[in-house]
């Protein structure tokens, strides 16, 4: 599926198998999430990517000619060269490429890859399964990670990241406090379910001070809010790629050492921890399948998730397609000629 501009339809096409270079794989695609940050791309929010373009960047498949199952995350090549990457923070390397926003992603049946970023994969998840870590909980723990040690944790915006990154908290012996939509009782009571001890509206005060929070949410009106929620000394963590315009907001509710910080991609070093201790919480994802060829569903669908809390969607193999069971669940796609699964969605 290809995006020839922002805000047009997505194109089925066929391209030609891609010919991988050297240092590269070439990579049948099982299974392909949907990011939020896809969205931005489609909307021109992110406003430099390579097109036309295949979308796509939480891609699980298998190497061609090898029995290797790897994962493919957004951050898809470094120069390893500039400061940043010398410094161990090749995640703002200066001549960065994305997955799916300057290199073709795995909205398609076949990709390369630069070998170096693919990332090892849990044996115990299925590609369904797996294809939401590569992005919602890998910069979900980046963003944690960030928070430092405090035991009191908000989450703005109940969706795909936060849905994994509070089951990771609630491991650490974190106590979650969980934010969604003014209203959505639904989404408040699969965070209750999953552990926060606490859920209501981002409209709302928690009912006691947080040491740090997380907004994944892209509403920059949230970040006043999430600093009136927080004690002393605390952490504000933006995670998300894009925001809306943050209010001006009075000097006090960042005064006595409160932390205002953003996160930017990831590192190779997060992708390996986060994929190695996902299995020991267990972190459990919750799915929904769609084929390939129903990818101008899926433009359609971008607009609609603009209305609510965001799930991750994935491309695989699944010939049949079912509604999630829950506000946070995870869509995903599949290529047709790939066997299917044996269920389509993973319940809560």
């Amino acid at each position: 599926m290809v995006l020839d501009r922002p805000g047009s339809p997505l194109r089925e096409a066929e391209l030609p198998e891609p010919t991988p270079g050297p240092g590269q794989l070439l990579v049948r695609v099982q299974t392909c999430g949907v990011c939020r940050t896809d969205l931005h791309v489609f909307d021109g929010e992110l406003t430099h990517p390579k097109l036309p373009l295949v979308l796509g960047h939480q891609i699980v498949g298998t190497v061609v000619g090898e029995n290797r199952r790897v994962g493919i995350p957004w951050l898809g090549w470094t120069d390893g060269e500039c400061r940043f990457c010398r410094s161990g923070r090749e995640n703002l390397c200066d001549n960065a490429r994305f997955t799916g926003y300057d290199l073709d992603g795995g909205y398609a049946e076949y990709t390369v890859v630069d070998e170096r970023f693919c990332l090892p994969l849990p044996e115990r998840y299925s590609g369904l399964e797996a294809a939401p870590l590569l992005c919602a909980g890998l910069i979900g723990y980046r963003s944690l990670r960030l928070t430092g040690d405090g035991e009191r944790l908000g989450l703005y915006g109940f969706g795909a990241s936060a849905h994994i990154i509070a089951q990771v908290a609630r491991h650490e012996g974190r106590r979650v406090f969980a934010f969604t939509r003014p209203g959505d009782e639904e989404g408040q009571a699969f965070a209750r379910e999953l552990g926060a001890v606490w859920a209501g509206g981002s409209d709302e005060r928690p009912p006691e001070e947080l040491d740090a929070a997380i907004i994944f949410a892209p509403v920059g009106a949230l970040v006043p809010l999430a600093l009136r929620a927080l004690a002393k000394g605390g952490s504000v963590v933006c995670a998300g790629i894009h925001m809306t315009d943050i209010p001006a907001f009075p000097y006090e509710l960042l005064w006595e050492e409160r932390v205002l910080r953003s996160v930017a991609n990831l590192t190779r070093r997060d992708g390996e921890e986060f994929l190695a201790l996902a299995p020991q919480v267990p972190v459990r994802t919750v799915v929904e399948a769609f084929a390939l060829e129903q990818g101008r569903r899926l433009a359609r669908g971008l607009g609609e998730r603009r209305r609510g809390e965001w799930i991750d969607a994935v491309y695989t193999s699944a010939a049949r397609s079912r509604r999630p069971s829950s506000p946070s669940a995870t869509a995903a796609f599949r290529s047709a000629r790939t066997p299917a699964c044996a269920s389509a969605i993973t319940g809560r």
